[in-house]
């Protein structure tokens, strides 16, 4: 079954239409707690999971630039054992670059397994040249997407705009950063749709299709094929 990488804009209304690609599809949505699941069967502690998408990612300042500092984003926590042979548990920080590369090795893991639709964190780089996995970008009108963050955020009209261009830099950043890809380039995705133009139902339902084409296309390549002649 297919895997599922949707990136959206912010205000696009993108969260929304993947869990209702999800639930079309009966697919999981990738979260902490799919992570834990593939941390489990790998035989790693759930305590050391961590999620490290763009929307907990901050733009660096000109002097964590120039000095290539990495920020802490999350602790774990670890067994070691001292020189008498006491085992202990030590909180172990783990900066940006070990945290994206957590979740880079957990959505490679989860792409050799289906049926999951990945939200942002990268997704549609990481699995790019996987087979059976669908690439979509959901973006809309800028006017659209900040009266969304008005009424679902309770923001005023500044506040969204703000919001909106720091949210697109961040996440921009962060495929540039992390996976070296263009966040709008085209050739990344199989779908691009605009939800000022789609409702997120109607969305979801092309994506849900696509699916669907894709899985059958799948099953055919395996089928044996009759003899020419």
């Amino acid at each position: 079954m297919a895997v599922i990488t949707i990136s959206r804009q912010a205000g696009s209304g993108g969260d929304e239409v993947a869990r209702r690609v999800a639930e079309l599809l009966d697919y999981r949505c990738f979260d902490k707690a799919v992570m834990a699941q593939v941390a489990r069967e790998r035989g790693i502690a759930e305590n050391e999971v961590v999620d490290f998408s763009e929307d907990r990612y901050r733009l660096h300042g000109f002097v964590d630039e120039l000095l290539r500092r990495s920020p802490v984003v999350a602790t774990t926590a670890v067994t070691a054992t001292t020189s008498t042979g006491q085992e202990v548990r030590l909180l172990r920080p783990v900066d940006e670059e070990m945290a994206a590369a957590l979740v880079t090795a957990t959505i490679r893991a989860i792409g050799k397994r289906g049926q999951v639709v990945v939200v942002g964190r990268g997704g549609q780089a990481i699995l790019r040249d996987s087979p059976g996995v669908l690439h979509v970008r959901i973006v809309a009108r800028l006017e659209d997407r900040v009266g969304q963050l008005m009424e679902s955020e309770g923001l005023t009209r500044e506040a969204a705009v703000g919001h909106i261009g720091e949210r697109d830099r961040a996440t921009a950043a962060y495929l540039r950063r992390f996976h070296g890809v263009d966040w709008s380039d085209p050739s990344l995705y199989h779908l691009q749709l605009n939800t000022s133009l789609l409702d997120g139902e109607e969305a979801a339902k092309v994506i849900a299709a696509a699916a669907r084409e894709l899985d059958a296309r799948a099953v055919l390549r395996t089928q044996p094929q009759p003899p020419r002649g």
